[in-house]
C-alpha cells in the first residue's frame, strides 16, 4: 500500500474517532471559548489542569476586516489563493491521550465493528500507544505523555474563509508531535509558518476606501477634461499582521500594501482617459495625478478623463482602481513578495451637454 493510500485510510479512520472542529469566527473573539476542544480554542492540559496550556488561535491586527472577515483586496494573480487549511498546535500530550484513547476505545467497542475499519482502528491505537509507525510517520509511546509540557500534538485546521469544502478539509494527516521551539517536519508543507500567516494577513487585509478627487467635482461637461488625483495624505501604505502564539511556538507575519498606480475606467465607451491607458502612476512625492488649479484650463491633465457624451438623466459610474504592491516580513527574518492586489471604488459622475445659442 502506497503512502498516499495509507494516509487516506488513516484519515478516514481518524474521522471516525477524532473530529477536530474547524477554526470558526468565534476564534477571533476577544474572549476565546475554553475547554471545547479543537484548534482555534483555548484549553488547559492534563486531567488535573497542570499540563501545558494549549492555544491555537490566529489573531489579526492592523488594517484588517472586522471580526475576522475577509478583506477587500483582490489579487491580480487569478491562480493565487490563501491556504485552504493548515496544521497548527492542538493539544498537549495528556489532553491528547485523554481524548484520543477515549474515542478509539469507544469505536472499537461499537457492535459490529470489524474488517478493515476494526483493523485500522487497532493500528491507530498502536500508533499512539505502542510506538507503531504508520502512514510513513514514526509512532508514539503512550501518547508521548512523558514529554507533556515539552511539545504539542499538531492537527489540521480548516480556513473558514475558504469556499471550497473539499479544499478546506484537505489537511487530513494524523496529528503529529512537535517539540517546543522546533519547526514541524518538512513533509508537513501546510504546517503553520510565517509564509502562511502572511497569506492569511493578505486575505483579511482591509484597504482604505479612498475617494478620488475630481475637478470639476461630480458634475462635468462634455469635452471638458476632468482632472483626477489622490493626495499622499489620504493615499498611503497599509499593514496587516497575523500571529500565532502558543507555549513554545510564537510566530507572526506582517503584510504591507503600498500603492503604485491608479486606473480610471470612465463607465462608458464615449470617453477618453489621460493617459490613454487610463493608468496613472505614482509621483515621486507619493501622490497620484495633479490637483487642478486656476490657469491650467488650457492643459490636459496628467491623470483624468474627458467625456464625449452627456450622461442624460443619469450618471456614469467612474471606477477608480488602485493597484497595491504587496510584500511581507515575518519571524526569523523571513520575508518576500505576494501578488499585487487591487481595490476598486465607484463614483457617480454627471456629464452635462453645454448648450449654445446662435443669434
Amino acid at each position: 500500500m502506497s503512502r498516499k493510500q495509507r494516509t487516506a485510510l488513516g484519515a478516514g479512520i481518524l474521522a471516525l474517532v477524532f473530529f477536530i472542529p474547524p477554526l470558526t469566527q468565534s476564534a477571533y473573539a476577544a474572549e476565546p471559548v475554553k475547554n471545547t476542544g479543537g484548534a482555534g480554542t483555548e484549553q488547559t492540559g492534563g486531567g488535573d489542569d497542570t499540563g501545558i496550556y494549549a492555544a491555537a488561535r490566529i489573531t489579526y491586527s492592523g488594517s484588517v476586516a472586522a471580526n475576522g472577515g475577509t478583506g477587500n483586496v483582490t489579487s491580480i494573480n487569478v491562480n493565487w489563493t490563501p491556504p485552504p487549511c493548515w496544521y497548527a498546535p492542538y493539544l498537549g500530550a495528556k489532553d491528547f491521550k485523554k481524548k484520543m484513547s477515549k474515542d478509539i476505545e469507544s469505536q472499537l467497542n461499537t457492535p459490529g465493528i470489524g474488517g478493515t475499519a476494526g483493523a485500522s482502528l487497532t493500528q491507530l491505537k498502536r500508533h499512539y500507544e505502542d510506538d507503531f509507525g504508520w502512514t510513513d510517520t514514526p509512532g508514539y509511546k503512550d501518547y508521548n505523555v512523558e514529554k507533556d509540557g515539552e511539545g504539542m500534538f499538531w492537527a489540521g485546521v480548516e480556513n473558514p474563509s475558504e469556499p471550497d469544502v473539499l479544499k478546506r478539509g484537505s489537511c487530513t494527516d494524523l496529528p503529529f508531535w512537535v517539540e517546543n521551539g522546533e519547526a514541524p517536519p518538512p513533509r508537513y508543507e501546510q504546517a503553520i509558518r510565517p509564509e502562511i500567516l502572511a497569506a492569511l494577513a493578505y486575505q483579511h487585509m482591509e484597504l482604505p476606501d479612498t475617494k478620488v478627487s475630481l475637478a470639476p467635482e461630480q458634475t462635468t461637461k462634455v469635452n471638458l477634461p476632468t482632472w483626477a488625483w489622490l493626495d499622499k495624505a489620504v493615499f498611503d501604505e497599509a499593514q496587516a499582521t497575523a500571529a500565532l502564539n502558543v507555549p513554545g511556538f510564537n510566530i507572526q507575519a506582517t503584510t504591507t500594501a503600498r500603492p503604485v498606480s491608479l486606473t480610471l475606467e470612465p463607465g462608458t465607451d464615449d470617453a477618453v482617459t489621460y493617459p490613454a491607458s487610463g493608468e496613472c502612476t505614482i509621483n515621486d512625492d507619493g501622490s497620484i495625478g495633479e490637483p487642478y488649479a486656476r490657469g491650467k484650463a488650457h492643459r490636459n491633465p496628467p491623470c483624468g478623463i474627458k467625456y464625449l457624451r452627456s450622461s442624460g438623466d443619469g450618471t456614469y459610474n467612474l471606477q477608480a482602481t488602485i493597484t497595491w504592491d504587496i510584500s511581507w516580513t515575518g519571524t526569523g527574518g523571513a520575508g518576500g513578495d505576494l501578488p499585487d492586489g487591487t481595490f476598486a471604488n465607484g463614483q457617480a459622475v454627471t456629464v452635462q451637454e453645454i448648450q449654445a445659442v446662435n443669434r
